[in-house]
């Protein structure tokens, strides 16, 4: 294959006429980055909420969660990504539909609602799976020391669960940065999207897909570092508290 290479072409004025090809590069780039915190926060609130109705005593909410959960996660992203933006708005009131499909930035809310919404079906199995995997006999013990079931659940067994959660929701978050590419088939312009635009125009088609590529590569390196950050601060703080406790000595 005979490919001519040029690595000046992100300097080239893109099909705006007015920002080069790099702008519109790092533009996008923005755009997921954005896309994906919004997304997350969306996530982690949904999915320990879910999770912890997965795990409830009342069956009526443990059938909820599971409604939630099945129904998210077994429905394509792209296809809730369709129905958000095109469906849904058409449901609603005329003057609320209207509203909404006239949003400045209605294909990043949608983006961020539906991979969000996605998201939390995952997170709320891995937080259902780490809070089950703590011995029961914690729950008792707390219970016994009279404090009630919500509590137990917020000063003893989250805190635990969610250290059990790091190396999962770490892989969850990479997802879910990759997944904010199909935001551009809503009109998105994230990062594939952008690359796209500068293969179509320019037919440099490695060179876009390259920069896309190690875009994507940078964005997640990041977020696996300051999760790595933070799981072992984490860890340093609770050591140094534990060897900070006072040594009682024993009387024979």
């Amino acid at each position: 294959m005979n490919y001519q290479w040029s690595w000046s072409a992100f300097y080239d004025v893109s099909s705006d006429g007015i920002s080069t090809y790099a702008h519109n590069l790092l533009c996008g780039a923005g755009w997921t980055v954005a896309t994906a915190l919004v997304s997350a926060v969306i996530a982690l609130f949904e999915g320990v909420t879910v999770g912890l109705l997965r795990v409830s005593t009342n069956r009526l909410r443990q059938r909820a969660g599971a409604v939630y959960v099945e129904l998210f996660r077994d429905i394509p992203l792209l296809v809730q990504i369709f129905i958000w933006y095109f469906v849904v708005p058409e449901l609603l009131p005329s003057a609320l539909g209207t509203w909404i499909k006239a949003l400045e930035y209605g294909s990043f809310v949608t983006a961020s609602i539906s991979i969000g919404l996605y998201t939390a079906a995952r997170v709320a199995e891995q937080t259902r799976a780490a809070i089950t995997a703590m011995p029961k006999g914690q729950l008792m013990a707390g219970l016994a020391l009279g404090l009630t079931r919500a509590e137990v659940f917020r000063l003893i067994i989250l805190p635990q669960a969610f250290r059990l959660m790091i190396p999962p929701l770490t892989s969850e978050l990479v997802n879910l940065v990759k997944n904010t590419s199909i935001g551009m088939t809503i009109g998105l312009m994230e990062l594939t999207a952008r690359a796209r635009e500068m293969q179509e125009t320019t037919f440099h088609t490695f060179e876009a897909f390259s920069a896309a590529t190690a875009g994507y590569l940078l964005i997640n390196l990041v977020l696996i570092g300051t999760i790595r950050v933070f799981a072992v601060g984490r860890k340093n703080r609770k050591e140094q508290a534990t060897r900070s406790l006072p040594v009682q000595e024993v009387l024979p």
